[in-house]
C-alpha cells in the first residue's frame, strides 16, 4: 500500500514509497516449512543415544584409568551440548515466539550454547594433557573396559549416523549434528587403536599418546567452531554471501539508481538476514523493484529474510550518522 511522503525527524529523510508492514506473526517459520522440525525426531533419538553413551564412557574412563576414553568422553559431552541445542533450535523454529523485547525470538541461543561447547572441548583437551603429564610413567590402564566401550561407542555412533543421515540432506541443524557424531566416531576409533596398542606392546604410554592425539583433534575442532561463533556474534558477512556481487545484482535491477546501506549478517545457523536501501527512479514501480530485490536475495543468496527500503529521494542521512 502506498503511503504519502512524510518526514522522519530522527533520520533526516523522507520515504515516498513503502510496503505495508506485516504483523509480527507474519514472518513465520512453522513446522510445515522448516526442515529441522520435520526431522526433529531424529535429533531427539540421536540425543538420547549420545547422552546415554557419554555417561557410560565417563564411568568407563574413571574405572579403567584410560585417558583416551576420558578425552573422547569430553568430546562427546561437548557434542551432547551441540545436539541439545540443535534439538532446541528446531523446536524454536517450529514455534517462533517473539516479543517487543526479543523481536527475532530466541534463535541465537544456538550460538551462545555453541560457545559453551567450545569451552567444554578446550577444558577437556587441556585437562587430559595436564593429567597425562602428572601421571607420567606411573600411568596404568585396564584395556578390557577400554576396548569394550570403544567398540560400543563406535557402534552407537554408526547407528546415530544412520538415523541422522536422511535429515542432514534437508536441514543445516541436522547436518551439523551429523558431522559432530561423525567426529565422535573417529574418536571411538582412536580409543580402540589405543587399546589394541596397549595390549600388543604392554606399554600404557600408547593410551597417553592417543589421548593427546584426540585432545589435539578436539582443540582444532574447538578453534574452528569458536571462529564461527565469533563470526556470527561479530555480525560479519556470512561466508557463503558475496556482498559485492549481491550489491551489483541489486543495482542491475531496472529502475534502481543506487544501492546503499547494505548489511548482511547471520542470526543463527542457516538463517541469514539482509537490510538494504534502494534509491529508485521517480517513475519506477516500487512493488516491482521490491519483488525483484527480494527474489535476488532469496534465490541466489538464500537470504529469505530481507528488509528492503525503497527511496525515491536520495538521502545522505546514513552517511551523517556518527557510527
Amino acid at each position: 500500500m502506498a503511503v504519502p511522503s512524510r518526514p522522519v525527524p530522527d533520520l533526516g529523510f523522507a520515504l515516498t514509497e513503502t510496503q505495508e508492514a506485516a504483523p509480527m506473526s507474519g514472518h513465520h517459520h512453522g513446522p510445515g516449512g522448516h526442515a529441522g522440525a520435520v526431522h526433529r525426531w531424529r535429533l531427539n533419538l540421536a540425543l538420547v543415544l549420545v547422552v546415554t553413551f557419554t555417561a557410560v564412557e565417563i564411568a568407563a574412563a574413571w574405572l579403567s584409568g584410560s585417558l583416551a576414553l576420558l578425552a573422547d568422553a569430553g568430546h562427546m559431552l561437548a557434542d551432547t551440548v551441540t545436539l541439545t541445542v540443535a534439538t532446541i533450535a528446531t523446536a524454536i523454529a517450529a514455534r517462533t515466539r517473539r516479543s517487543t523485547h526479543s523481536s527475532y525470538g530466541a534463535y541465537r541461543v544456538e550460538i551462545f550454547a555453541s560457545a559453551i561447547a567450545v569451552l567444554i572441548m578446550l577444558a577437556t583437551a587441556v585437562g587430559v594433557v595436564v593429567v597425562a603429564f602428572a601421571q607420567g610413567g606411573d600411568h596404568s590402564v585396564e584395556t578390557t573396559p577400554m576396548l569394550v566401550v570403544g567398540v560400543l561407542g563406535l557402534l552407537v555412533n554408526l547407528v546415530t549416523l544412520l538415523i541422522l543421515r536422511p535429515g542432514a540432506k534437508d536441514s543445516l541443524n541436522v547436518k551439523g549434528a551429523y558431522l559432530e557424531v561423525m567426529a565422535d566416531a573417529l574418536g571411538s576409533v582412536g580409543v580402540i587403536v589405543a587399546g589394541v596398542l596397549v595390549v600388543w606392546t604392554g606399554d600404557a604410554v600408547w593410551d597417553i599418546v592417543l589421548a593427546c592425539a584426540v585432545g589435539a583433534f578436539v582443540v582444532v575442532r574447538a578453534i574452528a567452531l569458536g571462529r564461527e561463533v565469533v563470526h556470527v556474534l561479530a555480525q560479519h558477512t556470512p561466508h557463503d554471501v558475496d556482498a559485492a556481487a549481491l550489491e551489483a545484482e541489486l543495482a542491475a535491477i531496472d529502475g534502481v539508481r543506487e544501492v546503499h546501506d547494505l548489511h548482511v549478517w547471520t542470526l543463527t545457523s542457516g538463517m541469514n538476514v539482509m537490510t538494504v536501501h534502494l534509491h529508485v527512479d521517480e517513475d519506477a514501480d516500487a512493488d516491482t523493484v521490491l519483488s525483484r530485490a527480494r527474489a535476488v536475495a532469496a534465490t541466489t543468496y538464500r537470504l529469505e529474510h530481507a528488509t528492503v527500503q525503497i527511496e525515491r529521494t536520495m538521502s545522505h542521512a546514513c552517511e551523517e550518522l556518527a557510527w
